[in-house]
């Protein structure tokens, strides 16, 4: 019998369960049996779209207000707003670390088959995990899974009689040595631009002829990869969303300052009036300037670089 809750608690204060767990969304599917999910983005695509909409409406009037709309005509159409943001996002994605997100999916690869087409989200492809060493299809399949097997478990970690960590630690090895030597990695080739993933090696078919779908005559694969997180994700981070507001600020200055410095005073009886055309180009471009370096200093929520050796 689950334990009552107290007397100033109930089960919607602070987004809790009815046993003080938090309540939460999964990606658990009960078509599939899985929690795998897509890659970079929810499913609902209408929600997304909102997102965005939202924040690019929240940035248009952040940069309204700071360029004092409402106490001066600011001269800068809606398109102008969109383009700063836009080129925000472009920047953004072309400079920060904290704009990809590391991530494995599966893959199935077929007989006969080396080229495969990628979803446009992914990035980087950094390795391919095969499950086994040699073949993994078919009726002749090698598979050998460590984990999956039971018996292991008490064989190895029975310290003192029969083996213990030590000789575990020692099989590990073995096995990657193993499969450097035997197949158990693969090596590929990918195009970022095409999303072309080539795989180097011929994959035989074990099985017979092929079905549709392929079935047990694919062997599936998990991809080591890096794709790029979607606008409404960036927009709803709170390190990256300020960045992204004050580059996009800082673009519409620049546009602003541009078009009055092509007419640097307007002609008056008292002499005319000097616009502030190049002290908003002036100020714009040092704006962007220091925007950069905070993402050369991971002030936007990126990571550095780790030490790597070997």
């Amino acid at each position: 019998m689950a334990t009552p809750l107290p007397a100033n608690v109930s089960s919607t204060s602070g987004n809790l369960t009815a046993n003080l767990s938090l309540q939460d969304k999964n990606l658990f599917s009960a078509t599939t049996g899985t929690g795998a999910g897509h890659i970079a983005f929810d499913a609902n695509l209408q929600a997304q779209l909102d997102t965005v909409n939202s924040k690019y409406s929240e940035i248009t009037d952040y940069i309204r207000l700071r360029l004092g709309d409402g106490m001066i005509d600011v001269e800068a159409d809606l398109e102008h707003f969109q383009m700063g943001i836009k080129q925000a996002l472009v920047r953004y994605k072309q400079r920060s670390s904290n704009s990809l997100e590391e991530s494995y999916a599966f893959l199935d690869l077929l007989p006969e088959t080396q080229e495969y087409i990628l979803p446009n989200d992914i990035v980087d492809v950094k390795q391919i995990f095969r499950r086994g060493i040699g073949s993994v299809t078919g009726t002749t399949a090698s598979q050998f899974e460590p984990f999956a097997s039971g018996y292991l478990n008490t064989y190895m970690l029975v310290a003192g009689r029969v083996g213990g960590l030590g000789s575990y630690e020692l099989f590990t090895g073995y096995q990657e040595l193993a499969m450097t030597m035997f197949g158990g990695y693969i090596n590929f080739t990918w195009n970022k631009v095409t999303k072309k993933l080539t795989i180097i090696r011929r994959i035989p078919n074990q099985g017979g002829e092929l079905a549709d779908p392929p079935g047990d005559y694919a062997e599936p694969v998990m991809l080591w990869c890096y794709n790029q997180k979607p606008d409404q994700m960036l927009l709803s981070d709170p390190q990256t969303f300020p960045w992204i507001q004050d580059y996009a600020y800082a673009l519409v200055m620049i546009s602003i300052g541009q078009a009055r410095e092509k007419f640097a005073v307007i002609a008056g009886p008292q002499g005319g009036t000097a616009l502030n055309g190049s002290a908003l180009k002036a100020e714009g471009f040092a704006m962007l300037e220091q925007l950069d370096n905070d993402i050369k200093n991971y002030v936007d929520g990126g990571q550095p670089m780790w030490w790597i050796t070997g």
